[in-house]
């Protein structure tokens, strides 16, 4: 693996200087304080800044496409984190929008495409069902074609559905037909979420965050909105799913994130700091503060969906170790408690540890199917 410096052009720095004073303008200390009180890891005002001034389409498109070149992007995410700038409901936009343009209709792409760019549209995901887990294939909510074929009839729930207040559409998989093989079963659909007899019921997290119910209530949808065949869901769902877990192929340049979740243990990265500020210098707490801080590294360097594990992982072995380390300290908000509560939602988002690790012994390591008799 390669560690160098990336020595940057008079250009490239001017951009990163550029990108870190506007950041620092708009993610405030009042956008700051209202995103820890709230928890939605989303800011309008940010959002449609960064729409404005033209940074969310440069992420979006490749560099042939007029978009970021891959050291720009890899700036970006780097002055991103490091801002704390409250904007992963751009991840999860973008995604959809980018399977919108690979399987909806020309119609379809025009109505949401400048939006995107733009900030004006946001996209969130119905995947995960209240009794599904995190096999979205067994999908229970039911899309019926009516008889004239120009629209469909939706009943049924998702759960964790996260950002669907600050959101328009959202990417729901439904199934089109029960008697089906369940990966045969599935039909994607971007439904506009003030349709009628769409319900959005908040719920909070062990850390603070946000999330959302959503329930479908004979929601009627016209099928420009259908995303991909009729019961060929699965093939949609797949890629997005790919760059949700982060298994997609990595490009030539060495300079794409290492793995998701990178933000959530920079942020442990920087609560390690503080606890070695505030610590004292005994012996017994420098082996502790340098072990963690060792698989914090090792984290960090893991790629793809090993550092997926790795990184959640790490946040659940080590945070405890902070925790004890600062002592009473330690439950204060804001701080490494904050990094306590996040580390077990860390090794749940985007996919429950458990299944990243089936899916690196079955597809990297080439071991048989779990057997759970």
């Amino acid at each position: 693996m390669d560690f160098s410096r990336v020595e940057l052009s008079a250009d490239d720095e001017a951009f990163r200087a550029g990108l870190r004073a506007f950041l620092a303008g708009v993610v405030t200390d009042e956008v700051l304080r209202r995103d820890r009180e709230t928890g939605e890891n989303f800011d309008e005002t940010v959002h449609l800044a960064l729409g404005e001034a033209g940074y969310l389409a440069d992420d979006y498109r490749t560099e042939a496409d007029g978009g970021f070149s891959p050291l720009r992007r890899r700036i970006w995410e780097l002055e991103i984190g490091r801002a704390h700038t409250p904007w992963f409901h751009w991840g999860t936009t973008a995604m959809v929008a980018h399977t919108v343009e690979q399987f909806g209709s020309t119609e379809l792409i025009e109505e949401i495409l400048p939006g995107v760019l733009a900030g004006r549209l946001r996209l969130c995901l119905g995947y995960t069902e209240p009794e599904g887990g995190s096999d979205v294939a067994t999908c229970k909510t039911r899309a019926v074609r009516e008889a004239d074929g120009s629209s469909w009839v939706i009943n049924g729930s998702k759960m964790f559905t996260s950002n669907a207040h600050n959101a328009q559409y959202v990417f729901l998989v439904t199934n089109t037909d029960p008697a089906a093989p369940k990966h045969k079963s599935l039909t994607m659909f971007l439904v506009p979420l003030g349709s009628a007899g769409v319900e959005i019921q908040g719920i909070r997290t062990v850390d603070g965050d946000r999330t959302n119910i959503t329930y479908y209530s004979d929601v009627r949808v016209s099928d420009r909105y259908r995303v991909g065949e009729i019961n060929g869901g699965w093939a949609v769902l797949r890629g997005a799913l790919d760059v949700e877990h982060g298994t997609v192929e990595r490009d030539d340049a060495g300079l794409q994130k290492i793995a998701t979740m990178t933000e959530h243990i920079t942020l442990m990265a920087e609560a390690a700091d503080r606890v070695a500020t505030a610590a004292g210098d005994e012996d017994a707490v420098r082996y502790r503060l340098g072990r963690g801080v060792a698989r914090m590294e090792a984290a960090m360097s893991t790629p793809e969906m090993f550092g997926r594990v790795a990184i959640a992982q790490t946040m659940r072995d080590v945070s405890p170790d902070l925790m004890d380390i600062l002592g009473s300290a330690g439950a204060l908000t804001d701080g490494v408690e904050y990094i306590f509560r996040l580390a077990g939602p860390t090794g749940i988002y985007g996919g429950t540890l458990e299944v990243f690790r089936n899916m690196i012994a079955q597809h990297a390591l080439g071991l048989g199917r779990p057997n759970y008799s």
